[in-house]
Parts: C-alpha cells; sequence; structure tokens
C-alpha cells in the first residue's frame, strides 16, 4: 500500500499524468501554440527551477494556515473556472416561461460537452461573474482588450429538437442600463431610438456576455414552423407531445373562489393568478391535466383556452415585427429556418424575416435603396447563410418571450443542454417547506 501511495506521488509520474492531460486539452481546443506550455510541466514537477507557487517558500515542511488558504482557494478558482468554461455550469430559473417542465426556482446544471463548449469572446473576466461584478449595477466584470471569433469545441452531438436549451439572449447585444430584464429592440419599437438614446444609458455587449435564457428547441435548422390556434406543427406535423405543456385559460365560476389550496397543490405560482371579482373570471397558466381538473369543479361554470386573433395589435411585438406577417404569439408561420450554406432568394417583402440574421448576426452591412436590397454595398438577390439557426419556445405558452417575439437563435449563442435539478426552492413558502424535496436531482425532459 505504501509502495503504490509512493509511487503515485513520484514526479515523474506526475508529470507524465498532468502532461497527457494538458496534451489532449490541447488537441480538443485545436489551438497547438499551447504545447510551448509544456516546458512548464516539465519545471514544476521535474526540473524546479521556477517557483511557481511564488505566495510559499519551497521546502517548507510545515505551512501556515494562509498558505494552506491560499492553496485551497487558488486551486478552487482555476478548477471551478475550467469546469464552469469547458464541461458544465450551474443555472437558475428566474422566470415562469419554462413552466411546468420548469419551475421558478429550479436551480440546474447545464451540459457545455453536450453541444460542444464554446470559447469565450472575452476571455479575460472576473471569475464566476457573468456580465456585471459582484455588489455594482453597472461596472462589467470583462475586458474587452482581447475579444475572439466564435469558435466551438467538438462536443457529443448537434441541438435536438425539443431539447431544454441555455442559451444567450439575441436581442441582447444592446442594453438599456435600467431596463435590462426589457429588449432594448422592443423598447426602440415602442418610444422612439432617439427617444431611449436621449433618456437612458444605451450599452453593447459580446455575445458571451449577453444574458442567458432557457427555452424548448422546437425548431432546427432546415425546419418549417407553423403555428395555428396554439399548436405549433414542424414540417407539417404536430409537435411531439411536451408532457408539462401549458396554455392560459379563463375560468369563470359562479360567483365563489376557488379553493387556493388546489391552486398550490396544481404548483400555480401566486404571481401568475390573476383574477377578475367582477365577472368571477381567473385567467390561469394550466397544463391539459390541470385544466381537467379546474373544468370539472362544481363552482366552474365555463372554461376555455386563451387564443390571440389580433394580429393588428401585434405587429410591433411579434417578429419579425412588420405588418406584412400578421401573426400573433397563436397563429404564427409558416416561417423556414436557415441553415449554414443555405441560399434564400431575397425580396423586398421576406427581408424582414433575414435583415437581423445578414446585418447583426453575420456582420454584413444592409440597406434598401430604390427598392433593391444591397448586401456590403452590392445589390443582392439571394443571400447564402454563414450559421445555422434555431427556433426557441417556452412550455408556457403564453407566458414566454421566444423566438416568436424575437426571432431565430444563432448557433453561436447556443451555451449548453440543461441536464438535471440539484435545488428547487418555493418563493411562496417558508423554510423548510420551500424546499421541493421531489424535484432535486430529477432530470430534464
Amino acid at each position: 500500500m505504501k509502495k503504490a501511495l509512493a509511487f503515485l506521488k513520484n514526479r515523474y509520474f506526475l508529470f507524465g499524468i498532468s502532461t497527457a492531460v494538458f496534451v489532449l486539452w490541447v488537441i480538443w481546443i485545436g489551438n497547438y501554440w499551447l504545447l510551448l506550455g509544456l516546458p512548464i510541466f516539465f519545471d514544476y514537477h521535474i526540473s524546479q527551477k521556477v517557483n511557481w507557487t511564488f505566495w510559499k517558500k519551497r521546502g517548507e515542511k510545515k505551512r501556515s494556515a494562509l498558505v494552506e488558504w491560499v492553496d485551497a482557494l487558488i486551486f478552487a478558482v482555476i478548477a471551478a473556472t475550467l469546469i464552469r468554461m469547458f464541461f458544465i455550469e450551474a443555472y437558475t430559473i428566474p422566470t415562469s416561461s419554462m413552466e411546468k417542465s420548469l419551475l421558478v426556482g429550479d436551480f440546474l446544471f447545464v451540459s457545455k460537452v453536450n453541444y460542444g463548449p464554446k470559447l469565450p469572446n472575452t476571455p479575460i473576466s472576473f471569475p464566476f461573474a457573468h456580465h456585471t461584478l459582484p455588489f455594482t449595477t453597472k461596472t462589467k466584470s470583462y475586458l474587452e482588450w482581447i475579444k475572439r471569433p466564435y469558435n466551438r469545441l467538438a462536443g457529443f452531438g448537434p441541438v435536438k429538437r425539443n431539447d431544454a436549451v441555455v442559451f444567450n439572449f439575441p436581442e441582447g447585444d444592446t442594453v438599456i442600463q435600467s431596463m435590462q430584464d426589457r429588449s432594448y429592440y422592443a423598447v426602440v419599437r415602442q418610444i422612439g431610438k432617439e427617444t431611449v438614446w436621449k433618456n437612458y444609458e444605451v450599452i453593447a455587449r459580446p455575445v458571451d456576455k449577453r444574458e442567458n435564457y432557457i427555452k424548448r428547441c422546437v425548431g432546427i435548422p432546415g425546419d418549417t414552423l407553423h403555428v395555428r390556434s396554439g399548436q405549433l406543427f414542424v414540417n407539417g406535423k404536430p409537435q411531439d407531445v411536451i408532457e408539462n405543456l401549458q396554455y392560459n385559460y379563463f375560468i369563470r365560476t359562479n360567483g365563489t373562489a376557488i379553493n387556493a389550496k388546489l391552486l398550490d397543490d396544481m404548483k400555480i405560482a401566486r404571481d401568475d393568478r390573476r383574477f377578475n371579482p367582477a365577472g368571477s373570471i381567473y385567467e390561469l397558466p394550466l397544463t391539459t391535466e390541470a385544466f381537467a381538473k379546474i373544468k370539472s369543479l362544481n363552482n366552474v361554470q365555463s372554461a376555455f383556452r386563451h387564443e390571440n386573433t389580433n394580429a393588428a395589435m401585434m405587429a410591433d411585438v411579434i417578429f419579425p415585427h412588420n405588418s406584412k406577417f400578421p401573426w400573433t404569439e397563436d397563429n404564427f408561420g409558416p416561417l423556414w429556418i436557415p441553415y449554414k450554406g443555405a441560399t434564400v432568394n431575397l425580396t423586398i417583402d421576406n427581408l424582414p424575416l433575414y435583415q437581423r440574421i445578414i446585418h447583426a448576426y453575420e456582420g454584413n452591412t444592409l440597406q434598401v435603396k430604390d427598392n433593391s436590397i444591397y448586401i456590403n454595398g452590392e445589390i443582392a438577390n439571394s443571400y447564402t447563410f454563414k450559421m445555422d439557426y434555431y427556433f426557441m419556445m417556452g412550455d408556457n405558452r403564453h407566458n414566454s418571450a421566444d423566438s416568436r417575439f424575437w426571432g431565430f437563435v444563432p448557433e453561436d449563442h447556443v451555451v449548453g443542454k440543461a441536464l438535471f435539478i440539484w435545488l428547487s426552492l418555493d418563493k411562496d413558502k417558508g423554510f423548510p417547506s420551500k424546499i421541493r424535496w421531489g424535484r432535486m436531482f430529477s432530470g430534464i425532459n
């Protein structure tokens, strides 16, 4: 046993293991210039000419508590940063857009390796902070001295239809500092660009520092989507059944209230319960199973699913934000999803569908003059896409700001796949009953 332990501590063995891991990591990343760092491993384990752990003295057998803490802290920060960047990252569900599949207060682990981790566009940043330094409201947590182009490492496979996907918010490239929970472009459509820039502080963010969203991928590159009366069709066929899919329903009672305990048991958050006492009408987000239970109550007189048919009022809200496409969240499309290498014929009529891809996501200049389309200064009658695109929707169909509102998700915005819930807390309850024990360590479908 002692010999085995001594062998594991042998400097040549440690040098071989650490070097092998490093070389495999370099091959995965594909940046072979990093192999120039191999002499550091040799010196650290074998020759020991440089004291790489400068905060402690060499040969010191008894270390102070401070040195031990520094050792542990540096190792933890480096290890956690690498794990978070390349393998898995924690994520919290802040909104109800994915209920009932995911609940507000769910804490998830998101796999980076399923689709392949993407290397950061801004590699110089404060550890564990996304875009803003802790304890501040505006200070950036990253520096833009070094900017890297999009590069994704090899993963287990592509994004699949119906995966729960975490991604960077596509419209998060521009942000109003005092309204970070709202889309800059939605606010501009509402009150005008001049008013926004005159009255608010506006900033830009690189792709990897945009807000993280989680939705279900309902359309992959090459699919054609169509929503009719709330039902999603993919390539002409109804979407695969999502067990916890829910819609908003209007429930009219005989004047008496629905038992609040029943609504708690159905996991309908208190913030999602809308009640109009004048008409004794509830508006509730319900799954098919929950709707059947509500409808069977003795005090319920009528119940029907909400459907938005007012396309005229939704022109500035629903993608592509153009009156030529009279769509709503319940009646949308048909819409084809672009894929890398595909070429589309461009016209003034269909340009609204692709103009953000051409300009914002793929970095071209785009102008319309005299009823002609100019890309990078030249007249264009077609366009060939440089990336794959996806269409995301929340399982809470009437309470989700998703692709129906802001369009396609580019491949360089995809972060990872949601794997499992490691903790779930109900904000409507106190400790310890607020812990949803049944959801802990459950997989995400």
